[in-house]
């Protein structure tokens, strides 16, 4: 039974990631790195196959083992959080203590991403366009 949650919520990731993948405000890699890591306790060959995956595999591999993120990926983060509150901001018209909590959030993501040491292999990352 827990197995096939973990399945199920790695699919759901999965399917996140690939919507990521053609939406370009919203992440991709954020949501195949949780997709790994259910899959990694419901089906290791779903695991396998992503962290195989020539366009996600290594991004995915030097989190997994390094903690991880490429400069190119870095970069992809902050400018998407940066345009996903550009959007927040024009299209609800938040409050002002809403607009600082969503603010000081997405300050805080992009602190940690930025704070992430660069792959051992620099060239990891640099191949995705979305991170």
């Amino acid at each position: 039974m827990i197995k096939a949650l973990w399945l199920a919520l790695g699919c759901v990731m999965l399917a996140l990631g690939v919507i990521g993948a053609f939406l370009p405000v919203m992440p991709t890699t954020i949501f195949l790195i949780l997709a790994v890591g259910c899959f990694s306790r419901s089906s290791p060959r779903l695991e396998k196959w992503l962290l195989d995956s020539p366009t996600y595999g290594p991004s995915l591999r030097a989190w997994r083992e390094q903690g991880a993120v490429s400069r190119k990926g870095k970069t992809y983060a902050t400018l998407g959080m940066a345009v996903g509150y550009g959007l927040f901001w024009w299209s609800a018209q938040p409050s002002w203590p809403l607009a600082l909590g969503v603010g000081l959030f997405f300050l805080a993501s992009a602190a940690y991403v930025l704070s992430r040491p660069k792959p051992a292999n620099a060239d990891v990352g640099d191949n995705v366009s979305d991170q």
